[in-house]
């Protein structure tokens, strides 16, 4: 087996290291020798979205953010076909704003791609803190650091996950990210994956069940980033 993993415009949306998600993913994939490559892509590159099983859009700056705006609007249709066929999409920060209709920010407006029925409005202070979340679609809780000046409403979306500890989407409704299809939207900036391995496999094994059906994925020694997951989780929640 093998997936193919699409990282669109790394040279300007890599502003927390998204990278290592995906250097996560592939070494995931490895360990199970499932095959795994990357395709960077640069700006005016053509992408064919039917060649790909995972799309990572990260985060940037807004000036970054308006001129990948520009471009992936230029192929919103391909995009939003790619998403509504269940493609598997991880996007962070600036990429998680874009998914949606628009980013209000004290520059002007941001149009959004309205692939997610979301939209972001700026506000202060910025939030910045560590971050537990749960869901009960995965057996641990999520965590993280978030850090962004943008509070997102995502209407009737589910989120990613119940705020346990930190601020979230909007510091209000105690929703983080968004899940809409295969697609999962969030704040939570730099090493998701490798703090979350369990999340990491949930995008891995969507990947592979579109592709070729249902797919059980081997298990991995996972005991030290689950220790890591948990010393977290109890720390901030101060829940034994």
């Amino acid at each position: 087996m093998k997936i193919t993993i699409g990282h669109l415009y790394p040279d300007l949306l890599n502003l927390y290291g998204d990278r290592g998600n995906i250097q996560c993913m592939r070494k995931r994939c490895q360990w199970r020798g499932i095959d795994a490559e990357t395709i960077e892509y640069q700006l005016e590159d053509r992408i064919d979205f039917s060649a790909l099983d995972i799309v990572l859009l990260g985060g940037g700056s807004d000036r970054e953010q308006m001129l990948v705006c520009d471009r992936l609007r230029s192929i919103q249709k391909d995009f939003r076909d790619y998403v509504e066929d269940n493609g598997v999409v991880i996007a962070v920060c600036g990429g998680y704003q874009l998914l949606g209709h628009y980013y209000n920010t004290d520059d002007g407006r941001i149009e959004g791609l309205s692939l997610v029925d979301l939209y972001t409005e700026q506000g202060s202070p910025r939030l910045i803190d560590n971050i537990v979340l749960e869901n009960d679609k995965f057996s641990l809780p999520i965590v993280g650091f978030e850090n962004h000046g943008g509070r997102t409403y995502i209407g009737d979306n589910e989120p990613f996950g119940k705020v346990l500890y930190g601020s979230g989407n909007n510091g209000e409704d105690k929703a983080e990210g968004v899940l809409y299809k295969n697609v999962v939207g969030t704040y939570l900036h730099g090493p998701l994956l490798p703090k979350n391995p369990h999340i990491c496999d949930h995008l891995i094994a969507n990947a592979l069940e579109r592709k070729y059906g249902k797919a059980e994925l081997a298990p991995l020694d996972d005991s030290q980033e689950i220790e890591a997951n948990q010393y977290i989780y109890h720390r901030f929640t101060a829940k034994q």
